[in-house]
């Protein structure tokens, strides 16, 4: 059966989405790209400006992987400059895809949530397909949307620390409450096992960079984010057991002896 990946009317085999920055070598960065089969690879103008290139190693690669470019507005700290630094993105890059990034506090990264809400508006009024990265707040993912924002990026845990899903709780919310909107979680991965959870949880994709990047082998930690985020979302499609609070035998009483049956239940 299809199983895609569905954003702004685009669809994508893969559910993982991955950074190209932080890797020792253009030659990794490749070679993770292809070992992750992502279609999604996001990059940001202002830390991997092509024209700031001393040769073209790094963008031949991009160019010949032959995936969906997605631009981060990494490092504005305003809605005026993310919308400015998106404009540039879309020129150099040639696509309106952009992943919207207003940040708030130096120490944790958290998005300044009305600035980001600002620069989402004038965006989308701009014909960008914006993928906003955010916090787990509701209500802030409610106002996204009613700007115009087709897909979300909420953080499981602030940027490159690898804590995993720290908020439980909000993330599931997020996914009954908004059940038809694609999420992606953004931010905090650090283990393939993690990004399994959130699509357990039923998010519909993962997008990281340093837990790959800054592995002591990025190739293979590739490939085991991929086989990661498929077993996950085999096994939210499959639809996981429902916990209890008491034990059940999981071996059948049918056509036992009554003796036998007897002695299970005063063991139990």
């Amino acid at each position: 059966m299809s199983d895609l990946l569905q954003l702004y009317g685009e669809a994508f085999n893969s559910r993982l989405l991955i950074g190209t920055a932080l890797y020792p070598s253009p030659a990794i960065m490749r070679e993770s790209v292809r070992a992750s089969s992502s279609e999604i690879i996001t990059l940001s103008l202002r830390r991997q400006n092509p024209a700031q290139q001393k040769d073209n190693v790094f963008w031949d690669y991009i160019r010949e992987s032959g995936c969906q470019l997605l631009p981060n507005t990494a490092g504005c700290k305003s809605a005026r400059e993310a919308v400015e630094l998106a404009k540039m993105s879309q020129e150099i890059f040639q696509t309106d895809w952009i992943k919207l990034e207003v940040i708030g506090d130096d120490y944790n990264l958290q998005p300044d949530l009305f600035g980001l809400v600002e620069a989402a508006r004038e965006l989308v009024q701009l014909g960008f397909k914006v993928l906003p990265y955010c916090t787990d707040d509701l209500v802030l993912c409610r106002k996204l949307l009613d700007v115009g924002c087709e897909v979300l990026m909420p953080w499981g845990a602030p940027i490159g620390t690898g804590q995993g899903l720290l908020n439980k709780y909000n993330l599931q919310t997020l996914r009954e409450r908004l059940s038809d909107v694609p999420l992606i979680i953004d931010a905090g991965i650090g283990a393939p096992s993690q990004a399994a959870e959130a699509l357990e949880m039923g998010f519909d994709a993962v997008l990281l960079n340093t837990a790959i990047a800054k592995a002591q082998e990025p190739v293979l930690m590739a490939h085991a984010f991929k086989l990661a985020v498929e077993s996950g979302r085999a096994s939210f499609n499959a639809g996981l057991m429902l916990k209890c609070q008491t034990a059940s035998p999981s071996t059948p009483t049918l056509d036992m002896p009554f003796w036998q049956q007897a002695e299970n239940l005063s063991q139990e």
